[in-house]
């Protein structure tokens, strides 16, 4: 239909150019009801052409390619390579009603929106993954997707993915985000056991939360917060969950929570039993705790942008969750 236009608005261009030279020099040539306009009738509609002919074809263009721009690559669904064997966990067939592709207007009981994302082929007879993505503060679950883009390269890989609305901090906010998982694994085929949670500022603090608060601390399989707003001081409150891969991710010019990333670290190293006296750095710049309890992953990302910018750490994210639990 654009381009039908775009040829229409051209034509009009040309056409104006045309009337307008036989305006000036031949408008003895036009007759309109047997009667011959005046020069001036002539150069006017042809002026009239023209401009409509430039405007609609630059809104034509416009729109093009805005829509070309809304259509970011990192939030389009991937197809996912299903490796079946006989460990392969499976749900009954037409037991999970959830719809292959976008779902984009779920919600709780407590009426906090989410959308959830799937493989372009999605099985709903084979039990994947769940990336759980929380959103910063003030971004609702369109917004929150267009700052982290995870869902390409996660769905790619098999996982489906959840982004969830900004709900203001508190532990009753938590729970409620917490339920979102469950929520979804009654309408998608999802392994219990590998349930996963991100997400940046508010979004890290929900992740981070829900993985040691009584009552949501069994959900996740492993997390990978971002730019949390919770000190080592606030985790002393808490017991230590059982050990969990985590992977925190921070920067060293965030002024809204200096040093936040290094507390919380240390603090999940302790936790989970880590030889927290001599981490190895990484070749990507990430330290790694070593001899942690079930050998699970305990990591330190720490970047330099400010307290805003997500660390675009998507493929390390990915990989970190992938390699849990297996």
């Amino acid at each position: 239909m654009n381009a039908l236009l775009s040829n229409i608005f051209r034509a009009m261009i040309f056409l104006s150019v045309a009337l307008f030279v036989v305006g000036i020099f031949k408008p003895g040539w036009l007759r309109f009801r047997e009667k011959q306009p005046g020069r001036t009738t002539i150069v006017a509609a042809a002026i009239g052409l023209l401009v409509i002919g430039f405007t609609g074809a630059g809104a034509i263009q416009y729109a093009g390619k805005n829509n070309a721009e809304a259509v970011n690559p990192g939030n389009m669904l991937g197809k996912a390579v299903y490796a079946v064997d006989d460990s392969t966990l499976r749900c009954e067939p037409g037991t999970k009603p959830g719809n292959a592709g976008a779902s984009i207007d779920e919600k709780t009981s407590s009426g906090i929106r989410y959308m959830v994302k799937t493989p372009v082929n999605y099985n709903s007879s084979i039990a994947h993954p769940l990336l759980m993505v929380y959103a910063p503060g003030g971004k609702n679950r369109y917004e929150s997707e267009e700052y982290m883009y995870l869902t390409q390269e996660a769905t790619a890989v098999g996982f489906i993915v959840a982004y969830a609305d900004h709900r203001k901090m508190s532990t009753e906010t938590i729970e409620e985000l917490a339920e979102i998982p469950r929520l979804i694994e009654k309408k998608w085929c999802i392994d219990t056991k590998r349930v996963f949670l991100t997400g940046h500022s508010d979004g890290g603090t929900t992740a981070m939360g829900i993985a040691f608060m009584n009552g949501t601390k069994h959900i996740p399989a492993a997390i990978a917060p971002s730019a949390v707003g919770i000190r080592g001081e606030d985790l002393k409150e808490y017991h230590c969950p059982n050990p969990l891969p985590v992977m925190v991710m921070h920067s060293s010019h965030d002024t809204l929570f200096p040093g936040y990333g290094k507390e919380t670290i240390e603090w999940w190293a302790v936790c989970n039993g880590c030889d927290s006296a001599s981490p190895v750095k990484e070749a990507d710049g990430c330290i790694t705790y070593r001899g942690c309890k079930n050998n699970v992953t305990t990591r330190y990302c720490e970047g330099t942008g400010t307290h805003p910018e997500w660390p675009g750490k998507n493929k390390a994210i990915i990989d970190f969750f992938s390699a849990a639990n297996k």
